[in-house]
Protein backbone atom coordinates (compact mmCIF):
# COMPACT_ATOMS: atom_id res chain seq x y z
CA UNK A 1 0.00 0.00 0.00
CA UNK A 2 2.98 2.32 -0.45
CA UNK A 3 1.06 3.79 -3.39
CA UNK A 4 -1.43 5.46 -1.03
CA UNK A 5 0.99 6.28 1.80
CA UNK A 6 1.09 10.04 2.46
CA UNK A 7 3.85 10.05 5.09
CA UNK A 8 6.51 11.52 2.80
CA UNK A 9 4.12 14.28 1.65
CA UNK A 10 2.93 15.10 5.16
CA UNK A 11 6.43 15.15 6.66
CA UNK A 12 7.44 17.95 4.28
CA UNK A 13 5.17 20.29 6.27
CA UNK A 14 5.88 19.02 9.80
CA UNK A 15 8.59 19.88 12.30
CA UNK A 16 11.15 17.05 12.47
CA UNK A 17 10.05 16.19 16.02
CA UNK A 18 6.50 15.70 14.76
CA UNK A 19 7.73 13.30 12.08
CA UNK A 20 9.11 10.79 14.60
CA UNK A 21 5.70 9.38 15.65
CA UNK A 22 4.77 8.95 11.96
CA UNK A 23 8.02 7.16 11.12
CA UNK A 24 7.81 4.91 14.21
CA UNK A 25 4.24 4.04 13.20
CA UNK A 26 5.46 2.96 9.74
CA UNK A 27 8.13 0.74 11.26
CA UNK A 28 5.40 -1.66 12.43
CA UNK A 29 3.41 -1.66 9.17
CA UNK A 30 5.74 -3.57 6.80
CA UNK A 31 5.07 -1.05 4.01
CA UNK A 32 8.75 -0.14 3.74
CA UNK A 33 11.92 -1.85 4.86
CA UNK A 34 12.21 -1.33 8.62
CA UNK A 35 15.99 -0.83 8.59
CA UNK A 36 15.69 1.87 5.92
CA UNK A 37 13.15 3.70 8.11
CA UNK A 38 15.36 3.35 11.21
CA UNK A 39 18.36 4.71 9.30
CA UNK A 40 16.27 7.71 8.25
CA UNK A 41 15.13 8.21 11.86
CA UNK A 42 18.79 8.04 12.99
CA UNK A 43 19.75 10.59 10.36
CA UNK A 44 16.91 12.93 11.38
CA UNK A 45 17.37 12.60 15.14
CA UNK A 46 21.05 13.42 14.58
CA UNK A 47 19.94 16.97 13.75
CA UNK A 48 18.42 17.33 17.25
CA UNK A 49 19.88 17.11 20.75
CA UNK A 50 18.01 13.91 21.62
CA UNK A 51 21.03 11.77 22.53
CA UNK A 52 19.06 9.02 24.30
CA UNK A 53 16.75 8.57 21.29
CA UNK A 54 19.84 8.42 19.06
CA UNK A 55 21.30 5.62 21.19
CA UNK A 56 18.01 3.72 21.23
CA UNK A 57 17.82 3.89 17.42
CA UNK A 58 21.41 2.70 17.10
CA UNK A 59 20.59 -0.33 19.25
CA UNK A 60 17.60 -1.17 17.07
CA UNK A 61 19.91 -1.05 14.04
CA UNK A 62 22.39 -3.38 15.83
CA UNK A 63 25.08 -0.70 15.79
CA UNK A 64 26.12 -1.54 19.34
CA UNK A 65 24.87 -0.76 22.82
CA UNK A 66 27.95 1.22 23.88
CA UNK A 67 27.80 4.96 23.32
CA UNK A 68 30.46 6.09 20.80
CA UNK A 69 33.01 8.63 22.02
CA UNK A 70 31.76 11.23 19.57
CA UNK A 71 28.21 10.89 20.90
CA UNK A 72 29.41 11.01 24.52
CA UNK A 73 31.27 14.26 23.83
CA UNK A 74 28.22 15.69 22.14
CA UNK A 75 26.09 14.76 25.15
CA UNK A 76 28.48 16.58 27.46
CA UNK A 77 28.31 19.68 25.25
CA UNK A 78 24.49 19.57 25.21
CA UNK A 79 24.32 19.37 29.02
CA UNK A 80 26.87 22.18 29.41
CA UNK A 81 24.95 24.44 27.00
CA UNK A 82 21.70 23.66 28.78
CA UNK A 83 23.23 24.59 32.12
CA UNK A 84 24.55 27.85 30.67
CA UNK A 85 21.12 28.84 29.29
CA UNK A 86 19.43 28.00 32.60
CA UNK A 87 21.90 30.16 34.52
CA UNK A 88 21.20 33.11 32.19
CA UNK A 89 17.53 33.22 33.17
CA UNK A 90 17.87 32.04 36.79
CA UNK A 91 17.17 35.54 38.25
CA UNK A 92 14.07 35.88 36.07
CA UNK A 93 12.77 32.46 37.11
CA UNK A 94 13.27 33.38 40.75
CA UNK A 95 11.04 36.43 40.19
CA UNK A 96 8.43 34.26 38.48
CA UNK A 97 8.38 31.89 41.47
CA UNK A 98 7.58 34.87 43.70
CA UNK A 99 4.71 35.95 41.42
CA UNK A 100 3.43 32.44 40.68
CA UNK A 101 0.44 32.48 43.02
CA UNK A 102 -0.52 36.13 42.54
CA UNK A 103 -3.15 37.71 40.28
CA UNK A 104 -0.44 39.36 38.19
CA UNK A 105 0.15 36.10 36.32
CA UNK A 106 -3.39 36.19 34.93
CA UNK A 107 -2.97 39.34 32.85
CA UNK A 108 -0.03 39.84 30.49
CA UNK A 109 -0.06 43.67 30.63
CA UNK A 110 -0.15 43.73 34.42
CA UNK A 111 2.61 41.12 34.60
CA UNK A 112 4.85 43.10 32.23
CA UNK A 113 4.29 46.35 34.18
CA UNK A 114 5.12 44.66 37.51
CA UNK A 115 8.25 43.04 36.07
CA UNK A 116 9.50 46.32 34.59
CA UNK A 117 8.71 48.58 37.56
CA UNK A 118 9.48 46.35 40.53
CA UNK A 119 12.12 43.94 39.18
CA UNK A 120 13.88 46.02 36.52
CA UNK A 121 12.88 43.54 33.82
CA UNK A 122 14.08 44.30 30.29
CA UNK A 123 12.29 42.95 27.24
CA UNK A 124 15.66 41.75 25.85
CA UNK A 125 15.69 39.08 28.59
CA UNK A 126 12.95 37.28 26.65
CA UNK A 127 15.52 36.27 24.05
CA UNK A 128 17.27 34.14 26.67
CA UNK A 129 13.97 32.54 27.73
CA UNK A 130 13.14 31.81 24.10
CA UNK A 131 16.59 30.25 23.49
CA UNK A 132 16.22 28.00 26.53
CA UNK A 133 12.71 26.92 25.52
CA UNK A 134 13.93 26.07 22.02
CA UNK A 135 16.96 24.19 23.36
CA UNK A 136 14.82 22.14 25.73
CA UNK A 137 12.51 21.33 22.81
CA UNK A 138 15.50 20.17 20.73
CA UNK A 139 16.50 17.93 23.65
CA UNK A 140 13.02 16.35 23.67
CA UNK A 141 12.08 17.92 27.02
CA UNK A 142 8.75 19.19 25.74
CA UNK A 143 7.03 19.69 29.11
CA UNK A 144 9.66 22.12 30.46
CA UNK A 145 9.79 23.81 27.07
CA UNK A 146 6.05 24.49 27.27
CA UNK A 147 6.39 26.33 30.60
CA UNK A 148 9.01 28.74 29.18
CA UNK A 149 7.08 29.22 25.94
CA UNK A 150 3.97 30.02 27.99
CA UNK A 151 5.91 32.74 29.81
CA UNK A 152 7.07 34.14 26.47
CA UNK A 153 3.48 34.34 25.23
CA UNK A 154 2.43 36.12 28.43
CA UNK A 155 5.03 38.87 28.07
CA UNK A 156 5.78 39.05 24.33
CA UNK A 157 4.06 41.44 21.98
CA UNK A 158 2.79 40.06 18.64
CA UNK A 159 5.25 42.41 16.92
CA UNK A 160 8.23 40.64 18.55
CA UNK A 161 10.56 38.92 16.08
CA UNK A 162 10.22 35.59 17.92
CA UNK A 163 6.46 35.70 18.53
CA UNK A 164 5.52 33.57 15.53
CA UNK A 165 8.22 31.00 16.36
CA UNK A 166 6.95 30.81 19.94
CA UNK A 167 3.42 30.10 18.68
CA UNK A 168 4.65 27.30 16.42
CA UNK A 169 6.90 25.88 19.13
CA UNK A 170 4.20 25.77 21.77
CA UNK A 171 1.74 24.11 19.39
CA UNK A 172 4.32 21.44 18.50
CA UNK A 173 5.19 20.80 22.15
CA UNK A 174 1.52 20.50 23.15
CA UNK A 175 0.94 18.01 20.31
CA UNK A 176 3.96 15.92 21.34
CA UNK A 177 2.78 15.81 24.96
CA UNK A 178 -0.73 14.80 23.76
CA UNK A 179 -2.31 17.81 25.46
CA UNK A 180 -5.07 18.25 22.91
CA UNK A 181 -7.12 20.96 24.67
CA UNK A 182 -4.13 23.29 24.94
CA UNK A 183 -3.05 22.32 21.42
CA UNK A 184 -6.43 23.42 20.05
CA UNK A 185 -6.16 26.77 21.87
CA UNK A 186 -2.67 27.28 20.43
CA UNK A 187 -3.89 26.26 17.00
CA UNK A 188 -6.64 28.89 17.07
CA UNK A 189 -4.26 31.54 18.37
CA UNK A 190 -1.75 30.75 15.62
CA UNK A 191 -4.42 30.77 12.93
CA UNK A 192 -5.68 34.20 14.05
CA UNK A 193 -2.12 35.54 14.01
CA UNK A 194 -1.44 34.21 10.50
CA UNK A 195 -4.73 35.55 9.15
CA UNK A 196 -4.21 39.00 10.67
CA UNK A 197 -0.50 39.41 9.86
CA UNK A 198 0.84 41.31 6.88
CA UNK A 199 2.49 38.38 5.11
CA UNK A 200 2.97 38.39 1.38
CA UNK A 201 0.54 36.12 -0.49
CA UNK A 202 3.20 33.42 -0.91
CA UNK A 203 4.25 33.58 2.76
CA UNK A 204 0.62 33.42 3.94
CA UNK A 205 0.01 30.42 1.67
CA UNK A 206 3.06 28.64 3.10
CA UNK A 207 2.07 29.39 6.70
CA UNK A 208 -1.47 28.11 6.13
CA UNK A 209 -0.20 24.96 4.43
CA UNK A 210 1.97 24.14 7.44
CA UNK A 211 -0.87 24.92 9.82
CA UNK A 212 -3.24 22.65 7.88
CA UNK A 213 -0.90 19.67 8.31
CA UNK A 214 -0.25 20.32 11.99
CA UNK A 215 -3.95 20.82 12.66
CA UNK A 216 -4.84 17.36 11.32
CA UNK A 217 -2.94 15.89 14.28
CA UNK A 218 -5.05 17.97 16.66
CA UNK A 219 -8.44 17.58 14.99
CA UNK A 220 -8.44 13.78 14.89
CA UNK A 221 -7.53 13.60 18.59
CA UNK A 222 -9.76 16.32 20.05
CA UNK A 223 -13.41 15.66 20.93
CA UNK A 224 -14.64 18.61 18.84
CA UNK A 225 -12.03 18.23 16.13
CA UNK A 226 -14.23 16.43 13.62
CA UNK A 227 -16.53 19.43 13.40
CA UNK A 228 -13.70 21.94 13.42
CA UNK A 229 -11.72 20.30 10.62
CA UNK A 230 -14.74 20.58 8.30
CA UNK A 231 -15.34 24.22 9.26
CA UNK A 232 -11.70 25.13 8.68
CA UNK A 233 -10.83 23.07 5.60
CA UNK A 234 -14.12 23.22 3.70
CA UNK A 235 -15.76 26.51 4.72
CA UNK A 236 -12.80 28.87 5.21
CA UNK A 237 -11.90 29.95 1.64
CA UNK A 238 -8.26 30.83 2.46
CA UNK A 239 -7.57 27.33 3.80
CA UNK A 240 -9.56 25.56 1.10
CA UNK A 241 -7.54 27.54 -1.44
CA UNK A 242 -4.30 26.39 0.22
CA UNK A 243 -5.47 22.76 0.05
CA UNK A 244 -6.42 23.04 -3.61
CA UNK A 245 -3.23 24.91 -4.54
CA UNK A 246 -0.50 23.08 -2.59
CA UNK A 247 -1.79 20.01 -0.73
CA UNK A 248 -4.85 18.35 -2.33
CA UNK A 249 -3.88 15.12 -0.51
CA UNK A 250 -5.43 16.69 2.61
CA UNK A 251 -8.79 15.90 0.98
CA UNK A 252 -8.33 12.38 2.35
CA UNK A 253 -8.63 13.70 5.91
CA UNK A 254 -11.45 16.11 5.08
CA UNK A 255 -13.40 13.31 3.38
CA UNK A 256 -12.82 11.01 6.36
CA UNK A 257 -14.10 13.69 8.75
CA UNK A 258 -17.27 14.23 6.69
CA UNK A 259 -17.94 10.47 6.45
CA UNK A 260 -17.61 9.83 10.19
CA UNK A 261 -19.50 13.00 11.14
CA UNK A 262 -23.24 12.34 10.75
CA UNK A 263 -24.05 15.92 11.71
CA UNK A 264 -22.33 17.26 8.58
CA UNK A 265 -24.16 15.30 5.91
CA UNK A 266 -25.10 18.63 4.29
CA UNK A 267 -21.41 19.22 3.69
CA UNK A 268 -21.24 16.21 1.38
CA UNK A 269 -22.37 18.18 -1.67
CA UNK A 270 -19.73 20.86 -1.12
CA UNK A 271 -17.03 18.27 -0.48
CA UNK A 272 -17.89 16.22 -3.57
CA UNK A 273 -17.66 19.35 -5.73
CA UNK A 274 -14.14 19.96 -4.42
CA UNK A 275 -13.17 16.30 -4.88
CA UNK A 276 -14.36 16.40 -8.49
CA UNK A 277 -12.48 19.65 -9.13
CA UNK A 278 -9.24 18.18 -7.75
CA UNK A 279 -9.62 14.62 -9.08
CA UNK A 280 -7.02 15.32 -11.79
CA UNK A 281 -4.36 16.16 -9.16
CA UNK A 282 -5.26 13.78 -6.32
CA UNK A 283 -7.45 10.75 -5.74
CA UNK A 284 -7.32 7.79 -3.39
CA UNK A 285 -9.80 5.08 -2.31
CA UNK A 286 -11.53 7.39 0.20
CA UNK A 287 -12.22 10.21 -2.28
CA UNK A 288 -13.10 7.67 -4.98
CA UNK A 289 -15.55 5.96 -2.63
CA UNK A 290 -17.56 9.20 -2.39
CA UNK A 291 -17.38 9.77 -6.15
CA UNK A 292 -18.63 6.26 -6.95
CA UNK A 293 -21.44 6.50 -4.41
CA UNK A 294 -22.75 10.04 -4.91
CA UNK A 295 -21.70 10.97 -8.45
CA UNK A 296 -21.77 7.70 -10.41
CA UNK A 297 -24.19 5.77 -8.13
CA UNK A 298 -21.98 2.76 -8.82
CA UNK A 299 -22.62 0.62 -5.75
CA UNK A 300 -20.34 -2.22 -6.82
CA UNK A 301 -17.36 0.11 -7.26
CA UNK A 302 -18.21 1.85 -3.97
CA UNK A 303 -18.23 -1.55 -2.22
CA UNK A 304 -14.80 -2.41 -3.64
CA UNK A 305 -13.42 1.00 -2.70
CA UNK A 306 -14.71 0.61 0.85
CA UNK A 307 -12.57 -2.51 1.17
CA UNK A 308 -9.54 -0.53 -0.06
CA UNK A 309 -10.41 2.34 2.31
CA UNK A 310 -9.98 0.04 5.30
CA UNK A 311 -6.44 -0.84 4.21
CA UNK A 312 -5.61 2.84 3.63
CA UNK A 313 -6.89 3.87 7.08
CA UNK A 314 -5.07 1.05 8.89
CA UNK A 315 -1.81 2.35 7.41
CA UNK A 316 -2.43 6.08 7.97
CA UNK A 317 -1.13 7.48 11.27
CA UNK A 318 -3.59 10.38 11.31
CA UNK A 319 -6.84 8.43 10.92
CA UNK A 320 -6.19 4.88 12.11
CA UNK A 321 -8.26 5.61 15.22
CA UNK A 322 -11.34 6.27 13.04
CA UNK A 323 -11.40 2.86 11.33
CA UNK A 324 -14.47 1.43 13.12
CA UNK A 325 -16.51 4.63 12.78
CA UNK A 326 -15.50 5.04 9.16
CA UNK A 327 -16.60 1.55 8.12
CA UNK A 328 -19.88 1.81 10.04
CA UNK A 329 -20.77 5.21 8.56
CA UNK A 330 -19.62 4.31 5.05
CA UNK A 331 -21.88 1.24 5.11
CA UNK A 332 -24.72 3.40 6.33
CA UNK A 333 -24.13 5.81 3.43
CA UNK A 334 -24.24 2.96 0.90
CA UNK A 335 -27.38 1.62 2.54
CA UNK A 336 -29.18 4.98 2.64
CA UNK A 337 -28.33 5.75 -0.98
CA UNK A 338 -29.38 2.25 -2.11
CA UNK A 339 -32.66 2.55 -0.21
CA UNK A 340 -33.56 5.79 -1.97
CA UNK A 341 -33.70 3.80 -5.21
CA UNK A 342 -35.24 0.52 -4.01
CA UNK A 343 -38.20 -0.03 -1.69
CA UNK A 344 -37.72 -3.78 -1.21
CA UNK A 345 -34.20 -5.21 -0.94
CA UNK A 346 -33.01 -8.77 -0.39
CA UNK A 347 -30.69 -9.16 2.59
CA UNK A 348 -28.23 -11.21 0.52
CA UNK A 349 -27.94 -8.38 -2.05
CA UNK A 350 -27.51 -5.84 0.73
CA UNK A 351 -24.83 -7.96 2.42
CA UNK A 352 -22.94 -8.09 -0.86
CA UNK A 353 -23.08 -4.30 -1.26
CA UNK A 354 -21.85 -3.78 2.31
CA UNK A 355 -19.03 -6.36 2.29
CA UNK A 356 -20.81 -8.35 5.01
CA UNK A 357 -22.17 -11.85 5.52
CA UNK A 358 -26.00 -12.14 5.30
CA UNK A 359 -26.32 -12.87 9.05
CA UNK A 360 -24.10 -9.88 9.91
CA UNK A 361 -26.06 -7.64 7.54
CA UNK A 362 -29.38 -8.67 9.09
CA UNK A 363 -28.08 -7.96 12.62
CA UNK A 364 -26.70 -4.61 11.43
CA UNK A 365 -30.09 -3.59 9.95
CA UNK A 366 -31.91 -4.76 13.10
CA UNK A 367 -29.65 -2.48 15.17
CA UNK A 368 -30.38 0.44 12.82
CA UNK A 369 -34.13 -0.11 13.21
CA UNK A 370 -33.77 -0.53 16.97
CA UNK A 371 -31.85 2.74 17.28
CA UNK A 372 -34.56 4.59 15.29
CA UNK A 373 -32.14 5.42 12.49
CA UNK A 374 -34.09 3.45 9.89
CA UNK A 375 -37.79 3.13 9.04
CA UNK A 376 -37.98 -0.43 7.71
CA UNK A 377 -39.24 -3.96 8.40
CA UNK A 378 -37.44 -7.26 7.96
CA UNK A 379 -39.20 -10.27 6.44
CA UNK A 380 -36.97 -13.08 7.72
CA UNK A 381 -38.85 -15.80 5.78
CA UNK A 382 -38.35 -14.16 2.41
CA UNK A 383 -35.05 -12.54 3.41
CA UNK A 384 -36.28 -9.07 2.46
CA UNK A 385 -35.95 -5.60 3.91
CA UNK A 386 -39.07 -3.54 3.20
CA UNK A 387 -38.51 0.18 3.41
CA UNK A 388 -41.15 2.33 5.08
CA UNK A 389 -42.19 5.76 3.90
CA UNK A 390 -41.46 8.20 6.70
CA UNK A 391 -44.17 10.83 7.28
CA UNK A 392 -43.21 14.27 6.05
CA UNK A 393 -42.64 16.96 8.63
CA UNK A 394 -44.85 20.11 8.39
CA UNK A 395 -41.77 22.03 7.27
CA UNK A 396 -41.06 19.53 4.48
CA UNK A 397 -44.71 19.58 3.40
CA UNK A 398 -44.61 23.38 3.21
CA UNK A 399 -41.39 23.28 1.15
CA UNK A 400 -42.89 20.77 -1.27
CA UNK A 401 -46.08 22.84 -1.66
CA UNK A 402 -44.03 25.96 -2.36
CA UNK A 403 -41.99 24.04 -4.94
CA UNK A 404 -45.20 22.76 -6.52
CA UNK A 405 -46.71 26.25 -6.63
CA UNK A 406 -43.52 27.59 -8.15
CA UNK A 407 -43.60 24.99 -10.93
CA UNK A 408 -47.30 25.59 -11.61
CA UNK A 409 -46.82 29.38 -11.64
CA UNK A 410 -43.96 29.02 -14.11
CA UNK A 411 -46.10 26.78 -16.34
CA UNK A 412 -49.00 29.27 -16.24
CA UNK A 413 -46.65 32.16 -17.08
CA UNK A 414 -45.27 30.24 -20.05
CA UNK A 415 -48.82 29.43 -21.25
CA UNK A 416 -49.95 33.09 -20.99
CA UNK A 417 -46.85 34.29 -22.85
CA UNK A 418 -47.42 31.71 -25.56
CA UNK A 419 -51.06 32.80 -26.04
CA UNK A 420 -50.06 36.45 -26.04
CA UNK A 421 -47.43 35.86 -28.72
CA UNK A 422 -49.91 33.81 -30.77
CA UNK A 423 -52.51 36.61 -30.55
CA UNK A 424 -49.98 39.24 -31.67
CA UNK A 425 -48.85 37.02 -34.51
CA UNK A 426 -52.45 36.57 -35.69
CA UNK A 427 -53.17 40.32 -35.61
CA UNK A 428 -49.92 40.97 -37.45
CA UNK A 429 -50.84 38.51 -40.19
CA UNK A 430 -54.24 40.20 -40.63
CA UNK A 431 -52.63 43.63 -40.98
CA UNK A 432 -50.40 42.45 -43.77
CA UNK A 433 -53.49 41.45 -45.77
CA UNK A 434 -54.33 45.12 -46.37
CA UNK A 435 -51.14 45.57 -48.36
CA UNK A 436 -50.83 44.31 -51.93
Amino acid sequence: MAKFDLTSRNCQYLDRHLTFPLLEFLCDKNIYDKNVLLEYILQTVGKTNMIDYTMDTRKRLDLGSTMPEELAQRRAKVLAKLKELQNEIAPLMKIMDELKNTDTMKDSKTLLNVLQKEFNFKIEMLDSVYKLAKYLYECGNYIDSISYLYFCLLVMQPSDKNYLNVLWGKLAAEILTLNWSSALEDLNRLREHIDSSSFTNVQALQQRTWLIHWSVLVFFNHAKGRDLIIDMFLYKPLYLNAIQTICPHILRYLATAVIINRGYRNGLKDLIKVIQQESYTYRDPITEFLEHLYVNFDFESARMKLHECQTVIINDFFIIGCLGEFVDNARLMIFETFCRIHQCITISMLADKLNMKPDEAECWIVNLIRNARLDAKIDSKLGHVVMGTPPLSPYQQLVEKIDSLSVRSEALTTLVERKYRAKNTDSGDNNWKYYP
